[in-house]
């Protein structure tokens, strides 16, 4: 091969690798996205981060459910919550809400605070424990922490709370524990894969998904399997 054509070959590598890192960088994760098509129940999740969300766009999307933020430790109140709790009511998307679990305050004042701000609703989606911790706090303490908290929002909404995570913090915190909490996975570079071969219920694969109604990136979900089931365990 002489040296010319090695050039060549070489420019068109180094250039086909630097749009592959922009798009990975910078764009939508679209080896994610080729592999989320095989999931039909589609949702999304937000916080104050989206602002001014146009409810009535959105829902003209394919977009089934949203989780949205609701509370963060034991004081935090996501200021948009009110709002997108009110506007999903109204257009028939199935709505839960979100807590970001602190290791600053006890499951049982989250528990309590939670209760204030999310309302019971039958027709919504369990609440979701939100655990991006660091790994390095006492295991057995996270674990009794995250059971009072659980056991406390069973109790008043009547439903099995959904842990979301990491794999790190499943992998410290939850593997080996917690088994009848529905599973909800972040992994935006590759179909999720968790340890002892564990079910998840939902996926997060992109954070850098595109939305109508929705200005900037928004994250992207799907659920593991058929609407019909997606129905019979989320209705009421």
């Amino acid at each position: 091969m002489n040296k010319k054509r090695m050039g060549i070959i070489i420019g068109f590598t180094l250039i086909a690798l630097a749009v592959f890192l922009y798009v990975f960088l910078n764009g939508t994760r679209w080896h994610n996205e080729m592999f989320s098509t095989r999931y039909p129940v589609q949702g999304i999740d937000i916080s104050h981060y989206q602002e001014n969300i146009d409810w009535e766009k959105v829902s003209q999307e394919n977009i089934i459910f949203v989780f949205m933020k609701a509370t963060e430790g034991h004081d935090y109140v996501d200021p948009n919550f009110k709002f997108n709790w009110e506007e999903t009511g109204r257009s028939g998307i199935k709505r839960g809400a979100y807590h970001f679990f602190s290791m600053r305050s006890s499951g049982a004042e989250q528990g309590a605070r939670i209760k204030e701000i999310v309302p019971y609703d039958e027709n919504s989606m369990p609440p979701v424990i939100d655990i991006e911790i660091p790994t390095n706090y006492n295991e057995l303490l996270v674990k009794k922490e995250l059971q009072d908290l659980i056991l406390q929002l069973k109790k008043y909404y009547n439903k099995e709370p959904i842990l979301y995570v990491t794999y790190d913090t499943y992998n410290t915190y939850i593997k080996n524990d917690f088994q009848n909490s529905p599973i909800w996975i972040r992994d935006i570079l590759k179909p999720p894969l968790l340890y002892g071969g564990r079910n998840w219920t939902f996926w997060q694969f992109t954070d850098q998904g595109k939305i109508n109604g929705i200005d900037g990136y928004v994250d992207k979900n799907v659920y593991k399997s058929t609407l019909e089931q997606f129905n019979d365990s989320f209705s009421k």
